[in-house]
């Protein structure tokens, strides 16, 4: 056995012997996963409330300019 397989295993068994000692689970390898689709839902969900926004201050303005074109020229 080479020095680096032999190196990799000794890690390997450290690891394993604190994470018993621990009680953490070894995988960890979903977190990134789940993160992301947090965060993806945290914006899509802002971006939802600032189009509903959006969409409610654009009409009052609109009716405003509608009714204020209307009015040109009217004495």
């Amino acid at each position: 056995m080479n020095m680096y397989a032999f190196a990799w295993i000794q890690i390997q068994m450290l690891v394993s012997h604190a994470n018993r000692r621990t009680g953490r689970l070894v995988g960890d390898r979903g977190e990134g996963v789940i993160s992301t689709a947090i965060a993806v839902l945290i914006t899509a969900f802002l971006g939802a409330a600032m189009w509903v926004g959006f969409n409610t201050i654009w009409k009052g303005a609109e009716s405003n300019i509608t009714d204020q074109v209307n009015n040109i020229g009217n004495p």
